[in-house]
């Protein structure tokens, strides 16, 4: 295979996989028909990349929770408040990416795979509950435990639910989830007032 045949291979392979997370993030059940049009191949063509549809979701999933988890590994923020702000705001940063990701996390089909693709990230939204509920930062009316999960939940709900292209659509999912954390609105409002990066492009 020629230098030039195998760039065009992974050229294809990448739109595939480019509309695919598009089709997917509008429609977690998209079929490969629909994911074929989008990349402009037809169905034979997409399936000399890939052997099935489940084949082209997998990937999806890998390469939406490797920026997942990249994000999360990269909070450090001190205050608990501000890490869960951020963590909601980095990873609406990514809309389009994250919202194929959210959907198909919200989709009870791909429950396993997404679940063991997101274990990184799982465990730094626990990571920072824990720290924030042992210094009164976040709520302690639930378990730790109880209180990832609905973050988790919540911060996935808001990125496939929201209208990406709305100017106060970041805003949304940040408040969203400092609200499930704990926070009143005025507090988020407050918090956000004093992060104003948290919130805008």
């Amino acid at each position: 295979m020629s230098t030039s045949t195998r760039r065009d291979a992974v050229e294809n392979r990448a739109g595939i996989l480019s509309a695919a997370t598009a089709a997917i993030g509008h429609d977690p059940r998209a079929s490969i028909d629909t994911i074929a049009r989008r990349a402009g191949l037809s169905r034979r063509a997409l399936y000399g990349h890939f052997d099935d549809r489940n084949a082209i979701v997998r990937e999806v999933i890998a390469a939406g929770a490797s920026r997942f988890n990249a994000i999360a590994a990269g909070i450090d923020d001190a205050d608990s408040r501000v890490a869960l702000a951020r963590l909601a705001s980095e990873l609406w940063r990514e809309a389009a990416h994250v919202q194929a990701a959210a959907a198909l996390a919200l989709d009870d089909a791909h429950l396993p795979e997404t679940s063991a693709a997101l274990a990184p990230l799982r465990r730094r939204i626990d990571q920072i509950v824990r720290r924030g509920q042992e210094a009164g930062e976040l709520r302690t009316d639930l378990p730790a435990p109880t209180l990832s999960r609905l973050l988790e939940e919540t911060g996935r709900t808001v990125v496939s639910r929201v209208d990406a292209v709305s100017s106060t659509a970041r805003e949304i999912a940040v408040c969203a989830v400092l609200g499930i954390a704990g926070l009143s609105w005025t507090e988020a409002r407050h918090l956000l007032a004093q992060h104003p990066d948290l919130a805008t492009s």
